[in-house]
């Protein structure tokens, strides 16, 4: 199994929000409401990585209820490649 970078997984990030005319943040504080990253943004960036590393990703809702910034979406996606 190939895992992705941080950085890679950010290019990622970002792409899913300018096809939506939004902007990632320079700052990986800033909070997913407030850039307008939604849950479905989350969904399809999880499947970017799914499709990019050939493995699906084992995740639940509950896990997702404490993501609430662009470091939170970035160290989810890292631990779950690693689990």
């Amino acid at each position: 199994m190939s895992t992705l970078s941080r950085d890679q997984i950010r290019a990622m990030m970002a792409e899913v929000l300018v096809a939506q005319g939004k902007q990632m943040p320079g700052d990986d504080q800033a909070n997913l409401e407030e850039i307008g990253f939604r849950s479905l943004d989350f969904s399809e960036l999880a499947l970017r990585v799914e499709d990019e590393i050939d493995e699906e990703l084992n995740f639940d809702a509950p896990q997702l209820r404490q993501i609430a910034t662009v470091s939170d979406v970035l160290d989810f996606l890292e631990q779950l490649q690693a689990a």
